[in-house]
């Protein structure tokens, strides 16, 4: 299964976990192939702030997302006033929630650790209906 197919199966999983938990959400149009489309997933639910979502998944523990996506994607979400939520699935371990500003600076890009994603990042309950 190539890379893409991967990450277009875990932006499905999400939309699905999205969706039983009362939110509505759709998959943005050529995420990961243009410029254009600066987030994977929007989503939104009566009485709570909506959300733009970059969603990333691996089989390491680290997660690397270069300077220019984060920073798209944060001008984004401030452009249609919804908060940005990096999801981050870890093989065997599920999905956590975070914000960028959570987000390790290693230099050329940003980075996220499964141990980091453990102690700092939330579950999906945790992060959507607190």
């Amino acid at each position: 299964m190539s890379n893409k197919a991967k990450g277009s199966k875990a932006e499905r999983e999400l939309l699905e976990i999205l969706t039983k938990n009362g939110w509505r959400a759709a998959r943005v149009a050529g995420s990961g192939v243009n410029d254009n489309s600066p987030c994977d997933l929007i989503a939104a639910k009566l009485g709570k702030k909506g959300v733009v979502i970059e969603a990333k998944s691996s089989k390491k523990s680290n997660i690397y997302i270069t300077k220019e996506q984060i920073s798209d994607f944060v001008i984004f979400s401030q452009i249609i006033g919804l908060n940005p939520v990096l999801a981050l699935r870890f093989n065997y371990e599920g999905w956590f929630f975070i914000t960028p500003s959570q987000l390790r600076d290693t230099g050329k890009y940003f980075a996220a650790s499964l141990e980091t994603a453990k102690s700092e990042g939330k579950r999906f309950g945790q992060f959507f209906e607190e």
